[in-house]
């Protein structure tokens, strides 16, 4: 089931929406402004963010710009009574899959919503450069990470690990191959006590207590043990 974050700060448009989408079969979760949203999107996964740019706290153009900083592949739909060209424009260059202005008809809202959904989830399913769990997001082509929703600061190597252990999940990874792929910036060749401090240092950075990912098979290498959502 599709979860669907709702920013819009009329209380009544809001509750319509929601009744609407969940009626739809969509799991809706209602937000009247970014500081609430933010912290929802730190906290749960989400599949799409319908937003307003009026909002009491913001503007929804500056959330759209910060939200597909750290989260670049969740759709956007704008929905709002901002229907000036530039406006439109504004939420298209900001990344917005779509714009649709007030008023609106529900049943071309739904079937937007649909299109946007599955246009994420393929672009999700397809894609090879990320790895996000709802607590721990990677961006390898733009090279981010985000553990429950703080920014990390992960070297080059930490990234070139971190991408071997995911798109080999759940199968163990040796050192050997680690150190035949690993390099660093001067192009010198890692040994195996570099390999382990840089390990250990990379485990620290994105576990914590009940968020593992990476499981060391002794005398053979590491498996990465979290699944994608």
């Amino acid at each position: 089931m599709s979860k669907i974050l709702v920013v819009e700060d009329d209380l009544a448009l809001s509750a319509g929406l929601c009744f609407e989408l969940d009626t739809a079969g969509y799991l809706t979760v209602a937000a009247y402004n970014c500081q609430k949203s933010r912290q929802l999107l730190e906290s749960e996964h989400f599949n799409l963010v319908i937003l307003d740019v009026n909002l009491p706290d913001g503007s929804g153009f500056d959330f759209c710009k910060e939200i597909k900083g750290t989260l670049p592949e969740l759709p956007v739909i704008f929905l709002t009574a901002n229907d000036l060209e530039q406006d439109v424009l504004n939420g298209f260059d900001l990344g917005a899959d779509d714009y649709i202005t007030k008023p609106f008809q529900i049943e071309i809202l739904k079937r937007r919503v649909e299109v946007a959904l599955r246009r994420g989830s393929f672009a999700a399913k397809s894609s090879s450069d990320c790895y996000d769990d709802g607590f721990l997001r990677l961006d390898f082509q733009a090279l981010s990470a985000v553990r429950n929703g703080e920014r990390l600061a992960i070297t080059p190597n930490e990234y070139k690990l971190l991408r071997i252990l995911t798109a080999n999940a759940g199968n163990i990874v040796t050192r050997q191959l680690l150190l035949e792929k690993l390099w660093d910036c001067d192009s010198n060749f890692i040994d195996d006590h570099t390999l382990t401090v840089t390990m250990n240092r990379l485990r620290a950075k994105i576990e914590e207590a009940g968020h593992s990912y990476i499981k060391t098979v002794r005398g053979m290498g590491y498996i990465w043990t979290g699944t994608k959502l």
